[in-house]
């Protein structure tokens, strides 16, 4: 089944159980196993997998952990980033300077000599 936004609470809660009831399977861990390693009852996992009962966030997490699916939290809960005009305003607050400002002399305080004019190279 696919899952999408028509879907309501309980049969969201049912697939989500289905399908990490078959991801245990595949990874070929007894219900008493996940539980044990990821510190739940035997009972969580059953009332997790039937869809039942909504379960605490911090249990779908530890199971999520055990079972390995932790990596496309971020694909489901991505991270926002400042926009571009958030990212120019902070670092106009931070202070740090952003531009070289070009030699106004020698280092050393003496005076340069008078550059020569530009000219084309052609001239006789």
């Amino acid at each position: 089944m696919k899952i999408d936004k028509q879907l309501t609470d309980e049969v969201l809660l049912g697939e989500v159980g289905a399908r990490l009831a078959a991801l245990r399977l595949e990874r070929n861990l007894t219900q008493g196993e996940l539980a044990e390693q990821a510190g739940v009852s035997k009972r969580t996992i059953e009332r997790l997998e039937s869809g039942a009962v909504a379960a605490q966030l911090s249990v779908l997490l530890r199971v999520s952990r055990v079972l390995g699916l932790l990596d496309g939290l971020e694909a489901w809960l991505p991270e926002v980033k400042p926009g571009p005009m958030q990212q120019l305003q902070a670092a106009a607050k931070d202070g740090r300077r952003r531009r070289a400002t070009g030699r106004r002399g020698k280092a050393d305080g003496g005076d340069e000599p008078e550059p020569k004019p530009w000219a084309w190279g052609d001239e006789a």
